[in-house]
This record gives C-alpha cells, structure tokens and sequence, in this order.
C-alpha cells in the first residue's frame, strides 16, 4: 500500500460532503449550526481550516437571514458558535508542523507521478523530509485545503495560481511541471484536424488552465471565439463521460484522462508539447518557504533523483504506481507513454508571458498584474 494519504479515506472526503452540504442548508434556519458543530466535532485541532469555511458559511447565509428577519438570538447563536470554534481550536492554532514536514496536494496527474516515485522508493526520507501527498479529484477542493493553509504545497497550473496571488493569496511557484493536456474530439465528430473545429461544441472549465489551453490551440489555427460553442463542464470526469456519449465534440484533458478517452475510438487532435508548452508547476505558501527553505531544497533533491529513475527505467517499472497512483486503469496501463521529465527547474518566462497576456485579456487580473512576481527563484538545488 502506497503511503501517500489520499481523500478516499480520510478527513478531506468527510469535509467536502460538509462543505457541498452548505448550500443546501438554506431552507433550514439550524443548518448551519449543525454543520458548523459537525465540523468542530471533525477537524477540532484546525483552526484556520474552521475560519475558512466559517466564513464561507457567513457569505451563503448572512443575506438570507437578514431578508427573512430571523430573529436576533438566531444571529447571536452564529457568532457564539464561532466563540466556540476559537476556544475549541486555540491550542492548534500555535502549533506548528515539524520543519522537515510538508504537505502537498495533487491531483491525477502525470505532474504527480514524480513525487510518488520519489515517495515509493524512499527518497524524501533518505532527504531528511517528512512527505505526506493528500490526493484530490477536484481543483476547487484542492484549492480550498491550499487557500486554509491545510497544505503547504500543491501542484497547480499557472493561470490557478496567478488569479489566486491577484486575489491576495501569498504563494509562489518554485518550479515547473512536465504533465499536458491533450485536446481530445469525439469519433463521431467530425473532428480531425484543428482546423475542423469551427463550429464545434468544446467543453471547458472557464477561466482556467484548460480554457486557457483551449484559446491557445484557436489561435493556432485562427479560429476566432465566436466561431465555436464552449460548453461550461467542470468536472474532468464529467466532460469525458460527454465526449463519450457524443454531447459535446472534443474537450482538453490531462492524462490518464486523455488515454481514456482514446480507448473508445475518440482522436487525439493536439497536445500541447507540440506547442512546447509548459502551464503548470509546484506552488508553496510564502511563509513556508520562508521558514522552511532548506525543507523545500530537501525535497528538490528528492524529486530530481526521482526524475532521473524516471527517465533511465523502462515505464513498466512505474505500472504499480500509474495504477495506485495515478488511477490508470491497469488494463490500459501499458499504453501509457510517460512524458520525459526535466530536473526541477524554474518555468519558462515565454511560458508565464502567455499566462499574463491572456488573464488579462480575460479581465482576470489587472492591467498592472505582473506574473513574474509568482516566482521564487533560490529553492532549487
């Protein structure tokens, strides 16, 4: 069994069932106590994680309880609760995790595989760095632990992780990734090349790495945006079960996603190495890195000797891992073409000027945002 802490089994599986279950609490003027006081019940020694949500809670709920007059005690009782939650969590929240500690989050990725190599064969330890890898199947979670200072790191792409400094969250990336995302249309499309595109339906998740990847591969093939229909599906899963049934005409998707989808007779249309293209990379809160500096040298170490297994063994040596770790089905596991991976290294200004040009034509960030600032440049060995 592999050690990495994944959502399947523990604490983040519990919360996010909490946190989907807020907004359905509205027609119920106890709701919200109740899920507040399962929350303190459930992580009682995370004070910033309860703050976080407390506030989210106040967003959804405050307007309502105003226009429907509820009554002062109701109010009263909210803002005792949150009492309660500081005195419930004081003591955790002046403790601080060991030094040579981290927490990363990622996703099923290829972006990921490095660090389960690494994981699996023992390299953080022998680094003197303490590992644990929290697994996510949705970027909005992964990014609400990240944002509650329940990681310390995460794997996140560069639009992610410059809309999140422009929002006032304080992270930098420290390195690139190697993972892609492979623009994927369904059989029965019509889609063969980019150039058919034109007038297609593509699904999206709006706003992020893969709408930016998406406007990338149009404006490669001049194909202006109110040539084709982008349907709005966030879910990775989601928009490859539609490409499956034929409801949208091609999607972007990151492996495994992408191997999936080719198994059922759907065409590979680009991907974006052939655009020698890099959108994603390993963020860290600010603060650890200014505290735990050498921690962070410690685990580039690591990564890098994982990189060099990586490229020197055949990829079925790394089968077990695709398939525990990665989620690769193990009877599609040997299709699997591994990217070749580069030692840590910092991301690529042509890379970043491309992320800036289009959040700012996106209105996503402002005029005077600048994307080099996202990067700390003195952690790789």
């Amino acid at each position: 069994m592999h050690s990495c802490e994944l959502t399947q089994n523990p604490d983040y599986l519990i919360e996010i069932k909490i946190i989907n279950n807020l907004k359905k609490m509205s027609r119920n003027k106890f709701g919200t106590f109740f899920m507040l006081r399962a929350l303190c019940y459930h992580r009682i020694n995370n004070f910033n994680y309860l703050r976080f949500l407390f506030l989210e809670v106040c967003k959804l709920h405050f307007k309502k309880m105003y226009r429907m007059k509820i009554k002062q005690h109701y109010i009263i009782s909210l803002f005792l609760l949150l009492i309660l939650l500081t005195a419930c969590t004081t003591k955790s929240n002046n403790t601080k995790n060991s030094k040579n500690q981290l927490n990363i989050g990622v996703m099923s990725s290829m972006d990921y595989l490095p660090l389960a190599v690494a994981q699996e064969n023992g390299f953080f330890k022998k680094e003197g760095v303490n590992i644990t890898i929290h697994k996510f199947y949705s970027a909005n979670e992964r990014d609400a632990a990240f944002q509650s200072e329940n990681l310390d790191g995460t794997i996140l792409d560069y639009t992610g992780a410059a809309i999140q400094l422009a929002g006032g969250v304080k992270l930098k990336i420290t390195s690139q990734c190697d993972g892609t995302f492979v623009l994927i249309a369904g059989k029965d499309s019509g889609v063969k090349s980019v150039n058919d595109l034109e007038g297609k339906h593509l699904a999206v998740s709006r706003n992020t790495v893969i709408d930016f990847c998406t406007d990338l591969v149009l404006q490669k093939a001049g194909i202006g945006l109110d040539d084709i229909e982008k349907v709005e599906i966030n879910k990775i899963p989601l928009r490859l079960e539609m490409l499956r049934n034929g409801k949208i005409d091609a999607t972007m998707l990151p492996d495994p996603f992408a191997t999936l989808a080719l198994q059922d007779g759907n065409r590979s249309i680009i991907d974006i190495r052939e655009l020698d293209l890099h959108v994603t990379g390993i963020a860290f809160h600010e603060k650890v890195i200014e505290q735990n500096p050498k921690t962070i040298n410690s685990f580039y170490r690591a990564y890098n000797q994982a990189v060099v297994l990586l490229n020197s063994e055949p990829a079925n040596s790394f089968h077990s891992i695709l398939i525990s770790d990665i989620g690769i089905p193990a009877e599609l596991v040997s299709q699997i073409k591994l990217p070749n991976y580069s030692m840590a290294q910092l991301p690529k200004e042509r890379d970043l000027e491309k992320v800036e040009h289009w959040l700012k034509t996106k209105n996503l960030v402002s005029s005077d945002f600048d994307i080099s600032t996202l990067i700390s440049s003195d952690l790789i060995p």
